[in-house]
């Protein structure tokens, strides 16, 4: 999809069946499969990314939430391939990112511990 249809040379082409092959054992998303428990990811892409297509986050979040599993989604309706058009963008995107990680790495205690 866009301009990462140009890239078939250096990362393979899928629609060959042997290179499809060797990708799908790295892909991430056709490793989410039934059955397993993932860590909670924050899926982040741009409308307007003319790299990294946003369908692919799109598609990432629908198979998690398919497979019953939690995620973060967040799409910038400007910006591009670094999900910011400008400095207030790139603002908004930091505190994002920022505030997943403080969740993920220091929980909120349960309700009535010390």
């Amino acid at each position: 999809m866009g301009a990462g249809a140009s890239w078939t040379a250096e990362y393979g082409d899928p629609a060959i069946p042997e290179q499809r092959e060797w990708i799908e054992a790295y892909s991430p998303y056709q490793m989410l499969v039934p059955g397993k428990t993932y860590p909670e990811p924050f899926i982040l892409t741009s409308t307007k990314d003319d790299r990294v297509h946003p369908a692919h986050g799109r598609k990432a979040a629908a198979k998690l939430a398919a497979l019953g599993e939690s995620y973060f989604y967040f799409e910038n309706i400007d910006g591009g391939h670094s999900t910011a058009a400008n400095l207030i963008e790139r603002a908004r995107r930091l505190a994002l990112e920022y505030t997943y990680a403080s969740r993920r790495l220091c929980p909120e205690p349960p309700e009535g511990a010390p």
